[in-house]
């Protein structure tokens, strides 16, 4: 087991609503330790947030899946709120969840808990976010997803690989999360959640 699930800072993680709060009061009190370009992302991130929240619903099929889960589980989603990526992401892992009250979803901060990211690299080098892993009751690993959907990260890949710079690949990756609408995130949980025993 995970020394870092032995000392419960997955369980003490934040909730989704405390997660969300704390953005809010950091935007309102303009503190923390944010520059003003992170607050602009964070405020960005908020209105993203909200709209997949207002208008995404879990498929009958997934939300089955998820109901069928019989046993305590912790979904740990590892992020920070200026994460572009995370708020195309986390409305809809966070809906995943709510499927199934004995799912336990709960937020820590990557940069508060890089000991815990970087068991968790991207192509074993980068700390990308969201970050989601669950664990049984026990804190068996059961599963993990992200930064964002196979299709969305190997097009970041390519990106990179190419030498675009971020701020014209990352439009383009907004642009796809706009058009998707989840469906990626939804077939990739579906599969996910089809092959756990």
């Amino acid at each position: 087991m995970h020394t870092f699930f032995q000392d419960k800072r997955p369980h003490n993680g934040l909730t989704y609503e405390d997660y969300i709060k704390e953005a809010r009061n950091k935007l309102e009190s303009n503190s923390g330790n944010s520059t003003d370009e992170l607050l602009a992302y964070t405020k960005l991130n908020l209105h993203r947030s909200g709209r997949i929240e207002k208008t995404y619903n879990v498929s009958d099929e997934l939300c089955a899946l998820v109901k069928n889960i019989s046993k305590p589980q912790i979904w740990m989603v590892i992020t920070e709120d200026w994460c572009g990526d995370s708020a195309q992401n986390l409305p809809y892992i966070v809906k995943i969840a709510a499927c199934n009250p004995l799912i336990n979803l709960r937020i820590i901060r990557r940069d508060d808990n890089l000991d815990i990211m970087d068991q968790y690299l991207t192509n074993g080098k980068s700390r990308s976010i969201p970050k989601l892993v669950a664990f049984d009751e026990d804190g068996n690993e059961l599963f993990q997803w992200g930064p964002r959907p196979k299709e969305a990260q190997d097009f970041v890949d390519k990106a990179k690989e190419d030498g675009i710079p971020k701020n014209e690949f990352m439009e383009k990756l907004h642009l796809w999360y706009a058009k998707n609408k989840g469906q990626n995130i939804e077939k990739e949980f579906t599969e996910l959640l089809s092959s756990l025993k």
